[in-house]
């Protein structure tokens, strides 16, 4: 009587045709997924190259710092720093204040005035002065005469820049010549106590055309200059 072996207690057997075809399998099917993996590890290296600079770019569009590649020289570098850049000074704001167009003609006191002294006409005033002081023109003008002069030994005549003429006398040096372009302020001559003179000082006049000599204290008040008031 033949014998039946349970199910579970048989041995199965793959033929060996079928395990060559599995093992074939297998193998192609692990190939197939390292591939797989290969081409997306590829591909996401290549993806990243693409956006790296794009991402740079765009963070330099909205003003963030660039790529450490692309970062400009530093100032510690000598090659690039620019003299031009230094700071430069600041411009003062404020105008310079006007020149003075009538200033006194020696730096001492008013001791005679314009009328008669003495019984004769004394047709300007008088500022005390030290000998060698110097004297100033009192406007801006031209030099007519520089030279001796009648009773006052030396003088010298400025066309003033009105028209009128300045006169000035009994000086001890003569500065400047006929011709000569004088401003406000320059030194013409010195003091001195030449021609008809009782000690060293200055003797100025103001002539105004067609007129003569005026009283030069009202023409220089005009001007803005007060010949009383001298600080000493």
């Amino acid at each position: 009587m033949p014998v039946t072996l349970p199910l579970l207690s048989r041995k199965f057997t793959v033929p060996s045709i079928g395990r060559r075809r599995v093992t074939t399998q297998v193998v192609a099917t692990t190939t197939a997924v390292a591939a797989g993996f290969g081409l997306f590890a590829a591909g996401a290296d290549s993806d990243n190259e693409q956006i790296t600079p794009v991402a740079a770019s765009v963070s330099a569009e909205q003003g963030g710092a660039p790529a450490p590649s692309e970062q400009p020289a530093t100032s510690h570098d000598p090659a690039a720093w620019d003299p031009h850049q230094a700071a430069q000074p600041v411009a003062w704001p404020f105008p310079e204040p006007p020149r003075q167009t009538t200033v006194r003609p020696v730096n001492g006191v008013l001791t005679s005035g314009y009328g008669a002294r003495w019984g004769t006409a004394h047709n300007g005033i008088d500022f005390a002065g030290d000998m060698g002081a110097p004297i100033h023109s009192v406007t801006d003008g031209t030099v007519i005469e520089a030279g001796p002069a009648t009773g006052f030994g030396l003088w010298v005549r400025v066309q003033q820049d009105d028209g009128s003429v300045g006169v000035y006398g009994h000086m001890q040096d003569i500065l400047t010549q006929v011709g000569q372009q004088v401003r406000a302020g320059d030194v013409i001559a010195t003091v001195g106590s030449r021609g008809q003179s009782t000690g060293p000082h200055l003797h100025y006049e103001v002539h105004q055309p067609g007129i003569g000599p005026v009283d030069p204290q009202p023409w220089l008040a005009a001007r803005g200059l007060d010949v009383n008031n001298f600080p000493g």
